[in-house]
């Protein structure tokens, strides 16, 4: 069974030269605008299998001349896989770590004593409790000793790093705001060992690898940057769009102490390790024409004339000759002949993404619409990670395939349970056991008992602690009743509104359980029910949480297994992927776009409304201040407002998907 599909999205849009060239002269063409080697892989096991393997040479060598390895280890999550790799190799006996010593990056601060939530302790889950290193040969800064304590432990662990000759090789992650172990934004290139305050960012990021919702400690103790750079060989890891942004300006942007990891950019051995994912905003990967000659795909043509259009400011329609000439694009006009031509074949592809009929239009003539006329009406099926995803994701076309008259189901992947505040649950139960009283006025002291045990865990509820099995189930209830009442307003009958609570998710955590091949079952029972002619999935693989990435896993996963009992429903049928609040698809890789009036965005406002515990209280709502429905509409109008400045048809707002075909 496939589980991890989603990682292989990216390729379909990829060209294999910008991101595996073949000859050196290849690669010092496409990196020129790189200050850091950067390797770049389309699936993340291969970038961890390409530093495993530098970690196994250097071990190797080092056993040969009679010495110890040193190695400087983060504990980030993007470390995962390369720790799992070297596990393997460990396991098949290639490899030993009896001459290793360990320098921990960074150590959590303030620690009670014996913490489980140590990054000590984490590394240890990770690679060390699994191989055969020598426990005298790990060293970390201590967290639990009294804060004036601290500056001495830092000069003594500097000590003890020299003491073995220096780090041979580090290996690290990377944050969303750019820090290198917690060296955060400000973080001088001098810096050496010392206690550093967590930015709030990276606080939640780090809350992912703690086993429960125990809330990290507000400091840690961190390797300098200085104490990095002196490492004689570094290795950077990122993966996935979230570090897409961040990996760009440490890669590509100037030196700054605002982006602690820029400083790599001084070290004579540094290297990048990244998934395309991660890579996909690098110049040789996004904006290839600047430092290469491409083959020119409908899809890169139509990339090239978005970014000429934003930027000298005109519409495609108005491109010159001399605007291709002046932007390093004269090879789109030897190719088309004149810039009229290239223009107006690229403004017909985006013509023709943009439909009212996001189900297909019944009698019409479908030659260049994104979804066929027939059949019709057709079975749709919609699949939201969480209780709101599918109304903010896609609720306006959502109401469009109801009023078009197709046969809609919307299936929640989870229950949202963790995204409810315990106001909420005290809000219900009162309401609940207020009802019991006055309307039932039963003996039966179930519900009157429950509503006492609940406001008591409650009231001593301590922050981290996670909540029983009947405060989650309320939670679920919540979020169920919220999602029943927008399905009503969008007219869709609750026999065709599915809860499919896969279990990966009933973790009472922020970290969720691995998906797995009950999860699939359950939503491959779904389609074998439905056996729809349309499926909508998440495409947000930026999810912060990684929920969409493993539903929309489990989803492909599903239609991969009947793909391969060639279902014949299967046969009929298109797959779209939407994203969420987090951001939109790139244009030239849009091929349907559902434009909305005023009162349709109005709408779709109110369906997303209706997710009441979602709104000011919401637990997740990030850095981000604005609601959920905000998010929406800001991105469903700059999604319009980008098609009005390339020239094509005004609307007030449009929603965006890209069809997935299975591999």
């Amino acid at each position: 069974m496939k589980l991890h599909l989603s990682s292989q999205i990216v390729l379909n849009k990829v060209p294999e030269e910008f991101y595996h060239p073949r000859t050196a002269v290849e690669r010092s063409e496409i990196t020129r605008c790189e200050k850091i080697p950067t390797d770049i892989f389309p699936k993340v096991e291969e970038g961890a299998a390409s530093i495993a393997d530098e970690v196994a040479k250097l071990i190797k060598q080092r056993k040969d001349e009679g010495r110890y390895c040193v190695l400087g280890l983060g504990t980030g999550k993007s470390l995962i896989p390369v720790y799992d790799e070297l596990i393997a190799r460990y396991e098949k006996k290639k490899l030993s770590f009896s001459n290793v010593i360990v320098f921990n990056a960074y150590e959590y601060f303030p620690l009670a004593k014996n913490s489980q939530h140590s990054a000590i302790a984490q590394l240890h889950a990770m690679l060390l409790d699994h191989v055969d290193i020598n426990p005298q040969n790990v060293f970390s800064p201590d967290g639990t000793v009294k804060q004036d304590d601290v500056q001495e432990q830092c000069r003594l662990y500097e000590q003890r790093i020299s003491s073995f000759g220096g780090i041979d090789m580090m290996l690290l992650g990377i944050g969303r705001i750019g820090n290198i172990a917690t060296n955060e934004p400000g973080s001088a290139i001098s810096s050496v060992s010392r206690l550093m305050l967590i930015d709030a960012i990276s606080r939640e990021e780090m809350t992912m690898s703690f086993s429960s919702q125990e809330p990290v400690p507000p400091c840690s103790i961190t390797m300098g940057i200085s104490t990095i750079l002196a490492a004689r060989k570094i290795y950077l890891t990122a993966w996935g769009e979230e570090k897409a942004d961040i990996i760009l300006q440490t890669i590509e942007g100037g030196i700054t102490e605002s982006i602690p990891a820029s400083y790599l950019q001084t070290h004579n051995d540094a290297h990048v390790v990244v998934d395309l994912a991660a890579a996909g905003k690098l110049t040789r990967i996004i904006h290839p024409w600047l430092v290469t000659s491409c083959k020119w795909t409908d899809k890169l043509t139509r990339a090239a004339l978005t970014w000429l259009c934003l930027k000298v400011n005109k519409p495609i329609l108005k491109l010159t000759n001399k605007d291709y000439n002046e932007n390093g694009l004269s090879e789109l006009l030897a190719l088309y002949g004149s810039a009229y031509n290239a223009n107006i074949k690229i403004f017909n592809d985006l013509q023709h993404t943009i439909t009212g009929w996001p189900g297909g239009k019944p009698n019409a003539d479908d030659t260049y619409r994104p979804e066929r006329a027939k059949p019709y009406p057709k079975r749709v099926v919609v699949f939201s990670p969480h209780p709101d995803d599918d109304v903010i994701s896609m609720g306006g076309t959502i109401q469009r395939l109801v009023n078009q008259g197709h046969d809609l189901h919307v299936a929640y992947e989870t229950s949202g349970n963790i995204a409810v505040n315990d106001e909420e649950v005290t809000r219900f139960m009162h309401f609940v056991n207020g009802f019991n009283q006055i309307f039932i006025n039963e003996k039966d002291d179930t519900i009157k008992k429950m509503y006492k045990d609940i406001k008591k865990f409650l009231a001593e509820k301590k922050e981290g602690d996670i909540d029983t099995a009947d405060v989650r189930t309320i939670k679920g209830l919540i979020r169920r009743g919220e999602a029943r009442t927008a399905c009503t307003y969008n007219n869709i009958p609750l026999d065709h509104v599915h809860f499919l609570d896969l279990p990966f998710y009933e973790s009472g955590k922020i970290e969720k359980l691995p998906m797995t091949e009950k999860d699939v079952e359950i939503v491959r029972a779904l389609l074998k029910e439905v056996q729809p002619h349309e499926i909508f999935v998440a495409g947000d693989l930026a999810d912060p949480h990684g929920t969409h990435r493993k539903c929309t896993d489990a989803v492909l996963a599903a239609i991969d297994l009947e793909k391969e009992a060639n279902a014949e429903w299967l046969k009929n049928c298109r797959i779209w992927m939407y994203r969420g609040a987090w951001a939109e698809w790139e244009i030239e890789n849009i091929e349907m776009c559902v434009p909305m009036s005023p009162e349709e965005l109005r709408a779709k406002r109110n369906s997303i409304l209706k997710h009441s515990s979602q709104m000011e209280s919401a637990p997740f709502l990030g850095n981000d201040e604005r609601l959920f429905w905000q998010r929406a509409e800001d991105r469903n109008r700059a999604t319009a407002k980008l098609y009005d400045d390339l020239g094509l048809a005004s609307y007030e707002a449009m929603e965006a998907f890209v069809e997935y075909k299975p591999l």
